[in-house]
């Protein structure tokens, strides 16, 4: 595995509010991952993104696309893989909030 791999396996974070519930009680964080993406993979690359993390384990699953009506026609959501990776106890990934970066002033 290749370190180019690794950066393309982690697509996003998934902030809901039932990841929000496992991250402050569990540890354990929620990512949208590549479909191909191993065990293996996500847990390489979760180290990789966020430095001094250790992964004790890591749940995949395929979520389906839901069928969708636009009007009069039907739209289907894209699949998605979520991975559920369960961090050592103690320790968090800061993942960067839009909403909370400052804005800058044009001065």
């Amino acid at each position: 595995m290749n370190n180019a791999r690794l950066y393309q396996v982690l697509k996003a974070p998934v902030f809901s509010e039932k990841s929000q519930i496992l991250g402050d009680t569990l540890g354990v964080q929620v990512f949208k991952v590549d479909t191909n993406a191993t065990k293996k993979e996500i847990k390489k690359a979760v180290e990789l993104m966020f430095e001094g993390v250790e992964v004790v384990k890591v749940n995949t699953l395929n979520v389906k696309g839901k069928t969708k009506r636009f009007g009069r026609t039907v739209g289907r959501r894209q699949d998605f893989k979520k991975a559920y990776v369960t961090l050592k106890a103690g320790q968090d990934v800061q993942v960067a909030d839009v909403a909370e970066q400052p804005a800058a002033d044009n001065e």
